[in-house]
């Protein structure tokens, strides 16, 4: 037994931010103060917090450490580990009661409101260790099913649970695997979609980096449910920390005997595969990901037949992604009407969403389906930074839509998003405020999604093209008002023509902002004014004569010498030579240089 453990996040977010040395300091001065039977010091996947990134934290206190640095080790152990003291400056402020104890963190502010299920054991167990899973429940529901349960019991308990696809539309999963089961073919095949491309999402990349084995469990759940003995991970090759610790996971798994042959001794097998993504975004469509799998370049195929009746090698296939997945084993142990009492009547259970943009608390949250915008962005993000006022949240990445400020108070499921013209997409939420321009929001997507198109459909290939130069028009003051009437009609044509869903679904930043910020388009067009002062061509820069002190800062630091004056007279800038980089207003002591 040990006195003491020490839990470092070996996620992606702190591993940047140098945890791993920290955790080499930690193991090498345990190693010398002849701790090592006495102090524990574990590596976990990510506790969410990734704002507060390397974290650290200490049991039985239950200390969490943020920020900490290689040069915090020595104090951590002389103080804490070997004389008992906490280290205050160094632990998370919000884990600090006003009476001076510690609180648990599931009585922080962040944490308060979550519910973990697919985040259950990122940041308690060891990824690495399949003994710490099983000591969790690892596998056991795959022991149930295989010993306790038809394939169809295992369809029904999904059915009734209301689990629906994490990774984009909401698909329900009982129903794609039913459809899989009832395919007639001499091979089945499960998939698993970890590709993860929109900007701003890391929810699949953290369960990977964190809990691998619930994922190889709940697939080989579902390829007994519909008859399948071969499974592929299909992970983009930019995540080598998910990928080596699902290679290790999946070796572990065929040592126990939990992968391969007659698993359980039921006779069932299954074996799984890992297929390396080179980070096309068009992969993440399940069309696309197989044709990738196979070997050819990742371009989508028609639709029907859908996969589940000709899928991968034309054979009948699954795909669900990592956080569906990793729902399965609880639901199969825990039950259908457990999983169903959470959320909404049609969305049920919870969402991981990856906060983003302007919020205090950047990191992963996991919260019941149906807990409003407000919520998550003020009450577990804690609002945006420096005081300035919340303006949109873009939700989808960029097959998404922008939600206004006026609708913070919408419940978060499938169904509300759709109706307010976003969607629930894989998880990614990036948080804007008043200084974020809607309209260069929408052509940052756009361009995105221009630039990852595949280019098979000509909707996709030219529309999304055009409707980019478009908005480029706007932002640089040449656009007309009927040019907003052809991009919006140029939306419409897009979204019902492409093939696949990724071209579907580009139009939508575009149209969501032309429906909820529709003044800041015209602004663009009629007064050729951004009003959040971030379209460079439309910007103006000048010196209030009042306030300029004539200090001479702002000419000196001028990289195209634009302004003139002399030492204690008001300057002035020369609008032709000014290339509006900001310097003179960001060099001014006495905010006498305006923006507008």
């Amino acid at each position: 037994m040990f006195r003491s453990h020490i839990l470092v996040c070996g996620g992606t977010g702190c591993t940047s931010g140098n945890s791993m040395k920290v955790y080499d300091a930690l193991v090498a001065r345990i190693k010398k103060e002849g701790l090592e039977n006495e102090v524990h010091v574990t590596k976990t996947g990510c506790f969410g917090l990734c704002a507060l990134g390397p974290i650290m934290i200490v049991y039985p206190e239950g200390s969490f450490y943020s920020q900490v640095k290689v040069e915090d080790v020595d104090e951590i152990i002389d103080e804490h580990i070997i004389k008992g003291r906490i280290v205050t400056r160094l632990l998370y402020k919000e884990t600090v009661g006003d009476d001076g104890k510690i609180k648990a963190l599931n009585d922080t502010a962040f944490y308060k409101k979550q519910k973990r299920v697919a985040l259950r054991n990122c940041g308690v167990i060891n990824p690495e260790k399949i003994e710490e899973y099983i000591a969790y429940d690892g596998y056991e529901a795959l022991g149930k099913v295989l010993t306790e349960m038809t394939p169809q019991d295992v369809i029904d308990e999904i059915l009734k649970s209301g689990l629906r696809g994490r990774g984009g539309a909401g698909f329900p999963t009982g129903r794609k695997w039913q459809f899989a089961k009832n395919s007639v073919g001499d091979k089945k095949y499960v998939c698993c979609n970890a590709d993860e491309g929109d900007p701003g999402a890391f929810m699949d990349r953290s369960i990977l980096e964190g809990d691998p084995h619930s994922v190889i469990e709940a697939m080989a759940i579902a390829a007994y449910a519909i008859g399948s003995d071969q499974g592929y991970v299909y992970i983009r090759a930019e995540y080598p920390i998910a990928v080596q610790r699902l290679s290790i996971a999946i070796k572990q798994a065929r040592e126990y005997g939990l992968l391969g042959k007659n698993i359980f001794g039921s006779g069932f097998n299954f074996d799984l595969d890992i297929r390396l993504g080179a980070g096309a975004f068009v992969c993440g469509e399940e069309t696309a990901l197989m044709t990738s799998i196979e070997g050819n370049r990742g371009e989508p195929r028609p639709r029907p037949p859908f996969p589940a009746v000709k899928g991968l090698f034309g054979k009948p296939t699954i795909l669900n992604n990592v956080e569906t997945y990793a729902n399965v084993p609880q639901i199969i142990l825990k039950g259908a009407d457990w999983f169903a009492s959470m959320g909404t009547e049609k969305s049920r259970g919870t969402k991981v969403f990856a906060l983003g943009g302007k919020i205090h608390n950047t990191g992963l949250v996991e919260i019941p389906m149906g807990t409003t915008m407000r919520e998550i962005i003020y009450d577990i993000g804690g609002g945006c930074p420096n005081g300035k006022k919340f303006k949109a949240a873009q939700t989808g990445g960029p097959s998404g839509g922008c939600i206004p400020a006026h609708l913070i108070d919408t419940p978060i499921d499938y169904d509300n998003l759709l109706k307010i013209g976003s969607m629930m997409g894989s998880g990614g939420l990036i948080v804007m405020d008043e200084d974020n321009c809607m309209v260069d929001i929408a052509k940052f997507f756009l361009e995105f999604t221009v630039d990852e198109s595949c280019g098979k459909c000509t909707p996709c290939r030219i529309g999304t093209k055009r409707l980019y130069e478009m908005l480029c028009k706007v932002t640089d003051g040449t656009a007309t008002m009927e040019d907003l009437d052809k991009m919006e009609e140029l939306c419409y044509y897009i979204k019902e023509n492409a093939l696949c869903g990724l071209g579907q679904t580009a139009p939508n930043p575009v149209l969501s902002t032309l429906h909820y910020f529709r003044d800041e388009y015209e602004a663009h067009v009629r007064d050729k004014k951004c009003p959040a002062g971030v379209c460079k061509k439309l910007l103006k820069y000048h010196i209030d004569a009042e306030k300029c002190k004539g200090c001479t800062l702002c000419a000196r630091n001028c990289p195209v010498g634009a302004i003139s004056g002399t030492v204690k007279q008001p300057h002035v800038i020369d609008a032709n030579k000014c290339i509006k980089c900001g310097v003179c207003m960001e060099k001014c002591r006495f905010g006498a240089v305006l923006r507008g």
